[in-house]
């Protein structure tokens, strides 16, 4: 192989190259893989950093899994179930499980002087992981969460103080309705903004015991827990394991424990996501095909041109396989120059929008606010392995046009 290689080497740097007619179709067939590669970057950076961010926002609201009363499935308004110390350090101990977190839910109303709206309150206690609430706050700070006493603090979302027209630091009167009208005054301490309208339109956070005393619940009554996990990729496995040792199972009022993943929770949010990989195989389809055509034009183009270079490598012996190679050779480092170009703008892109953010979107209509990229290196090196071996079979098919090449005719027609 290194006669082959030697010789598409000296072809591939030759100065005369440069009046060659077949130079800037070697150029095309260059920025065509480099485009398209690049393109395929950026579509699997952009579509896997928007389902993350989308995923992590779902989370973020309602943890990885739920465990929670039996009955809340059939309910408008949640129902109680005892979670005690002994189950939230039994659920902790579970393999692949981060942080157990207790949540109570009770839908109400909040009413300003011109306008009212209904809203589902949602209470947590101190061991509520904060980071993603913190993350999206837009002014002001998050409420006292705890277990014990009731702050009467809320954290609201942008969404609803723009309806209210509520700020920071002013209070709201929250109205709940079951067997009586409870009615409950809070101040606004937090405003937060997520860009799902679905959360944003509804949740306003407050701390666990506010909650359980407007449901009537005793000491240890909530209305379930989440369980954030290390591996979102084993998801299913640890909601397998957890309903094992907690489904079905009764706690001290005799209520039953049923255990469900997020994606079982909002399974038409989860399902879009799935949706968006089609996206990416009609990208990558495209853009492969783009580099494809490119190459295989461009190789025809160099062996129609080098007619006489294969008619007097033939007469000196040199065999049809042999000069298959030289130009398969020379394609593979017009391949490579391409596939190094396309790296360095995909790749270079991807992270100059990481880190500043410069192409922004409509968060109303996206959900986020600037285009998100997560660069999964293990899927770029897979797109580039694929990129070289599938151009590089296909240009075997045009390269047989070596074969139909004939010296005494070449010489004769000379």
């Amino acid at each position: 192989m290194r006669f082959e290689v030697s010789i598409a080497r000296r072809l591939f740097g030759h100065q005369d190259d440069q009046r060659r007619i077949s130079r800037p179709a070697v150029t095309i067939a260059q920025w065509g893989v480099a485009v398209g590669l690049m393109v395929m970057i950026l579509s699997i950076c952009i579509i896997v950093g928007f389902k993350g961010q989308i995923r992590d926002k779902a989370t973020g609201f309602g943890g990885h899994i739920e465990v929670i009363n039996y009955q809340s499935l059939y309910s408008a308004e949640s129902q109680p179930i005892v979670m005690d110390a002994l189950t939230m350090h039994k659920l902790s101990r579970m393999p692949g499980v981060r942080h157990v977190q207790r949540f109570c839910t009770k839908s109400g109303m909040l009413k300003t002087e011109n306008a009212f709206k209904g809203v589902m309150l949602r209470g947590v206690a101190q061991e509520y992981d904060t980071t993603f609430l913190a993350s999206h706050l837009r002014a002001g700070r998050l409420p006292h969460f705890t277990d014990s006493i009731s702050s009467n603090e809320i954290a609201i979302s942008q969404l609803i103080a723009k309806e209210l027209g509520l700020k920071v630091g002013e209070r709201v009167y929250a109205y709940f309705f079951s067997e009586s009208v409870k009615a409950r005054r809070f101040t606004v301490t937090g405003i937060y903004e997520s860009y799902l309208r679905e959360f944003d339109n509804a949740l306003v956070f407050t701390d666990l015991q506010a909650v359980q005393k407007l449901a009537g619940w005793e000491d240890g009554q909530t209305s379930g827990a989440e369980l954030l996990v290390n591996d979102f990729h084993e998801l299913d496995a640890i909601t397998m394991q957890v309903a094992n040792v907690q489904n079905r199972t009764q706690d001290a009022f005799g209520q039953t424990y049923s255990v469900h993943h997020i994606k079982e929770l909002y399974p038409s949010l989860f399902s879009w996501l799935a949706l968006l990989d089609t996206n990416v195989y009609v990208i990558l389809g495209l853009m492969l095909g783009l580099s494809l055509f490119t190459m295989t034009a461009g190789l025809l183009i160099i062996i129609l041109e080098r007619t006489n270079f294969i008619a007097v490598m033939k007469s000196l012996g040199a065999t049809n396989g042999q000069l298959r190679r030289v130009f398969l050779s020379f394609a593979g480092l017009l391949v490579g120059r391409g596939m190094l170009w396309g790296n360095v703008l995909g790749i270079g892109l991807a992270l100059l929008q990481q880190q500043t953010g410069l192409f922004r979107l409509d968060p109303a209509t996206y959900y986020v606010d600037a285009v998100p990229i997560e660069v999964p290196w293990l899927l770029i090196l897979l797109v580039n392995a694929g990129t070289l071996c599938i151009t590089l079979f296909i240009l075997i098919l045009p390269s047989y046009l070596v074969s139909r090449i004939h010296p005494a005719r070449v010489m004769r027609f000379e």
